[in-house]
């Protein structure tokens, strides 16, 4: 985790429960984390309420909005809304160009029929993040981890690999590490952006199962 010590993590979208979860867990181990949202003033707020829950048990977290958080950030996340994904790319490409921008975005629909996943022109949402970030290196990852588990403080551990996709080995080995420093997370590389489609759509998979059998299912890898 040494190469993380150094770095910014920002979570673009940080206020929903998947950006708190995962803030909550890279603070815990004690990563320099900055929430992002469209209000400033919400993400302040979230940050601070962040901050005051994990105590002394975690690195204080600041919020900010998501154009400044996209630049102070070294390591940024995307974890926004789909309908929202590529406006909100296209806004702040001029602050992430440069940086490793690890997108977590699942474009799922749902009807009476439960989860499914869209169909997306660039292949996935983690494509489009390419597609419209050409001077960033794009990783897919953190698709498949339940939010409930993330926030829950009574967890400890999360026991779940993560899926990392890219075609940049450094950053794919940089992106394995920040889930392997969350207890009981393991990052996992599981092929270039171009197989982003079936991880992100799994995870309406993750869904369903959960509604049948009221669990918070993970993935797990064997002989790995």
């Amino acid at each position: 985790m040494t190469e993380l010590q150094d770095k910014t993590i920002a979570i673009l979208g940080g206020t929903g429960p998947q950006g708190r979860g995962l803030a909550r867990r890279f603070a815990q181990a004690g990563l320099t984390v900055v929430l992002g949202s469209r209000a400033a003033e919400k993400a302040e707020a979230a940050a601070a309420e962040l901050t005051g829950a994990l105590g002394s048990t975690g690195s204080a977290v600041t919020g900010a909005a998501n154009a400044d958080a996209a630049a102070a950030g070294d390591l940024v996340l995307v974890v926004v809304p789909w309908d929202g994904h590529a406006e909100l790319l296209r806004e702040l490409k001029p602050h992430l160009d440069g940086k490793v921008v690890v997108d977590c975005v699942n474009p799922l629909g749902f009807d009476k029929q439960g989860p499914f996943a869209l169909k997306v022109e660039e292949g996935s949402a983690t494509e489009q993040a390419a597609a419209i970030l050409t001077d960033s290196t794009v990783v897919g990852a953190f698709h498949n981890v339940s939010a409930v588990l993330l926030e829950d403080p009574e967890v400890d551990s999360i026991d779940t690999d993560v899926l990392v996709l890219g075609d940049e080995r450094e950053a794919t080995d940089l992106v394995q590490a920040l889930a392997d420093a969350v207890p009981g997370m393991r990052g996992v590389y599981a092929g270039r952006r171009r197989n982003a489609h079936q991880v992100e759509a799994l995870t309406a998979n993750l869904i369903a199962i959960n509604r049948r059998y009221k669990a918070h299912a993970g993935v797990r890898v064997t002989d790995v």
